[in-house]
C-alpha cells in the first residue's frame, strides 16, 4: 500500500509540477498523503466483486456430490457470491424426498439453485403443490429440469400465472401437463401469457368458432408448449397450414383443434423445410401432390421428422420391399426408429411374413404386442 502511494506521488509530481514552486509541491504532497492514509476500497457485492476461491463453498459442493467443473461452466457467477445457501437447499430437498444423488445432479446442472432462500423455496413449493399431487412428483420434475423450478424466484408472478390460467378454464389436469411438460410457462411474465391467450381467442373468433374460451383451452391442453412460444410463430404456422393444404376456415379450425395443434409451436423454418423435404422425397418415388398432402394431413407428426430421419426411414422401408403406397396408407410406421424397422423387417422375413402383401402396421407396434405376434408366426 505504501509503495503504491509513493509511486503515485512521484508520477504525479513529475507530470504536474516539474520545477514549479514549493508551495504547489507541498500542496500536492499533503493531498497525496491524505490518500495514502485511506485504504483502497473494493466493491464486494455478488455481481462485481473479484472472483474468489470460496473454499467452504467448494468443500460443501464436493461433499454433496456436485460436479463442480460442470457447475462452473454453466453458471460461473455463482462461485463469486459472498454467501450461498447450499446446505439449506440440501436439507430442504431431503425433506421433500430427494436423494443425495438427485440433489448433487440438480446443483451440477443449475448451480443458481444454491442462491435461493429457504423462505422463497418454501413458498414456491407450496404453489407447485397446489397443482402436483405429491412432493415426489415435483422432485421428479426438478431432476429432469432443475431450471423450471429455480430459474425464477418471483413467487408472486408464479401465483398470478396460476390464477390467470385457472380463470381461462384450464383444469388442474391441464395445469399439471403444463408444469410437467412446459414449466417455463409459469416463469413467463403474466402479460406474456395473456398475450398468447388473447391471440388464440381472437384467432378462434376469426375462424368462426362458437366458443372461443373452449378453443383456447383445447389448444393449450393439446399443446402445453404453446405458451412459451411467440404469437408470431404460432400465427405463421397457422397461415402455413391454411395455404399449404388450401383449407377453408372450417377445416382449418378442425385441424388446429385436433392433430394440427401439436405443430403450432414448431419453428417456422423447420416446418417449411421438413414439409418441402417430405414433398420432394415422395414425388421422387412416384407420388402425386394430392397423395403427398393426404399423407401429411393424415399424420401431421411426420412434419417433426428431420430431413435425414424421414429419408432414412423411407429408404429403409423401400429396401425391405415395402411399397410407397403401403407407407402412404400406414404413415405411423414412421414412428419406429431405424434400428427397430431394420430388426423387425429382418425378423418378419425370417418368419415367412410377406411384407409386400400383408399389413405393415406391426412395424410400429409396441414391443410386447409385436413379440406376441412374432411368436405366433414362428410356431
Amino acid at each position: 500500500m505504501i509503495m503504491a502511494s509513493r509511486n503515485v506521488w512521484y508520477m504525479t509530481r513529475n507530470f504536474l509540477f516539474g520545477s514549479r514552486g514549493w508551495m504547489i509541491q507541498y500542496s500536492a504532497e499533503v493531498f497525496l498523503k491524505s490518500i495514502s492514509l485511506r485504504p483502497f476500497s473494493v466493491k464486494c457485492d455478488g455481481k462485481d466483486r473479484e472472483p474468489l476461491k470460496n473454499e467452504d463453498l467448494l468443500k460443501n459442493l464436493v461433499t454433496m456430490g456436485v460436479d463442480v467443473d460442470m457447475a462452473r461452466r454453466r453458471q460461473p457467477g455463482v462461485f463469486n457470491r459472498v454467501s450461498t445457501n447450499e446446505q439449506a437447499l440440501k436439507i430442504f430437498l431431503l425433506s421433500k424426498g430427494a436423494s443425495d444423488k438427485v440433489i448433487g445432479s440438480i446443483i451440477s446442472r443449475y448451480p443458481r439453485a444454491i442462491t435461493r432462500t429457504l423462505e422463497g423455496l418454501s413458498k414456491r413449493w407450496e404453489l407447485w403443490r397446489k397443482i402436483m399431487a405429491s412432493d415426489l412428483e415435483i422432485v421428479n420434475i426438478l431432476e429432469r429440469s432443475p431450471e423450471s423450478f429455480f430459474r425464477s424466484n418471483n413467487n408472486l408472478n408464479l401465483e398470478n400465472n396460476i390464477k390467470f390460467l385457472c380463470s381461462v378454464g384450464l383444469t388442474n389436469k391441464c395445469l399439471y401437463r403444463l408444469l410437467t411438460n412446459a414449466p417455463r410457462t409459469f416463469s413467463n411474465s403474466l402479460n406474456l401469457n395473456k398475450q398468447m391467450v388473447e391471440f388464440l381467442h381472437e384467432t378462434s373468433i376469426s375462424l368462426g368458432h362458437n366458443d372461443p374460451t373452449d378453443f383456447v383451452r383445447k389448444i393449450i391442453c393439446k399443446n402445453p408448449s404453446i405458451l412459451i412460444q411467440s404469437t408470431k410463430r404460432v400465427k405463421t404456422n397457422i397461415e402455413f397450414l391454411q395455404s399449404t393444404f388450401n383449407l377453408n376456415k372450417e377445416n382449418l379450425l378442425l385441424l388446429i383443434c385436433g392433430p394440427g395443434a401439436g405443430i403450432l409451436d414448431l419453428s417456422n423454418d423447420c416446418t417449411k423445410r421438413n414439409y418441402t423435404n417430405i414433398q420432394e422425397k415422395l414425388l421422387s418415388l412416384g407420388c402425386t401432390d394430392e397423395e403427398v398432402q393426404k399423407f401429411v394431413l393424415s399424420y401431421l407428426n411426420v412434419v417433426f421428422l428431420s430431413e435425414k430421419k424421414f429419408n432414412d426411414k423411407i429408404d429403409c422401408l423401400i429396401e425391405g420391399k415395402i411399397s410407397i403406397s403401403q407407407i402412404i396408407e400406414n404413415p405411423r410406421v414412421l414412428d419406429a426408429s431405424i434400428n427397430t424397422l431394420k430388426t423387425r423387417i429382418k425378423e418378419l422375413v425370417h418368419a415367412g411374413y410377406d411384407l409386400r402383401s400383408s399389413n405393415i402396421a406391426l412395424l410400429s407396434w409396441s414391443q410386447k404386442r409385436y413379440k406376441a405376434k412374432l411368436k405366433k408366426l414362428n410356431e
